[in-house]
């Protein structure tokens, strides 16, 4: 079992959407300049920090970008360190062990991290993961094949089946699985609880009623809804409520929490050494 996570002295963050226009030749021109001017940034932070360790790690969009090993080349002299790509079943047990480091839960627990290229689903209590895997849907590439234009119940129903077909194969065994607690870790959970607070609402969870009112709410009227979020989070935020909607349906979740940390953290705790069983 992890240990404590280390002090935090600075954090810098950008969204790139790097997913965004990624089709069979990968990652588009745009998306790629993004990125590689972020991870100039980030050179230039490491450059004067000049810290004891780092760690650079890579995710869906590079993992399913035939143009991924390129990108990971140009980015190196840019960012001073070698990237490394790291496979679905990695992401879900850093995910996992970022969790129960920074969230005070006992028992089993069903973590959902809905990123921009892929969903991570994992099942595990505070000993060691039962159940994990990567699915190739996430909220950027599900913006671009279903919430490109208008917001709308067809648009919805359309995503719906289309997680219902990528979790076809792995359902019986996630619907076998028992858990305590459902926690998620991504930003269209953080921004669902954000809009919650920005409507007066008082929830510690978010429920299958909510979710759908948030659909509802999307369809009826979707700019007047996304302009109540910040603007970093308006693009991909339909296709989120949708992907979590579906796994809400399919899953019979009852309720969801928002875990304290993720990737990042796990990421500092195998720089520690401290996985344990992870």
């Amino acid at each position: 079992m992890p240990g404590s996570l280390p002090r935090i002295i600075a954090k810098h963050k950008r969204k790139v959407r790097l997913a965004e226009g990624m089709d069979e030749q990968g990652l588009s021109p745009e998306a790629q300049a993004r990125g590689l001017d972020c991870l100039a940034w980030f050179g230039e932070i490491l450059a004067q920090a000049q810290p004891a360790q780092v760690a650079v790690l890579a995710t869906a969009a590079l993992r399913g970008a035939a143009n991924g090993a390129s990108f990971c080349e140009r980015a190196r002299p840019l960012l001073g360190y070698a990237i490394q790509v790291i496979s679905g079943e990695q992401e879900a047990e850093l995910i996992y062990a970022g969790m129960r480091a920074s969230t005070p839960i006992n028992g089993e627990a069903l973590v959902i991290d809905i990123g921009g290229a892929s969903t991570e689903l994992v099942v595990g209590d505070e000993a060691q993961i039962h159940y994990k895997h990567s699915f190739d849907l996430g909220c950027v590439l599900y913006t671009q094949g279903y919430f490109s234009g208008e917001i709308n119940e067809a648009a919805f129903e359309a995503a719906r089946a289309a997680v219902q077909t990528r979790l076809a194969e792995e359902l019986p065994r996630l619907k076998a699985q028992r858990w305590q607690h459902c926690l998620g870790v991504s930003g269209t959970v953080r921004a669902l609880f954000e809009l919650a607070d920005v409507q007066g609402r008082t929830i510690d969870a978010l429920t299958l009623r909510y979710l759908r009112q948030v659909r509802q709410d999307l369809c009826q009227d979707s700019e007047a809804l996304l302009a109540q979020l910040d603007k970093e989070r308006r693009i991909p935020f339909a296709a989120g409520v949708a992907i979590l909607l579906a796994l809400f349906e399919l899953l019979e979740i009852d309720a969801l929490s928002l875990a304290g940390g993720a990737l990042r953290e796990g990421v500092l705790h195998r720089l520690q050494g401290a996985l344990g069983s992870y």
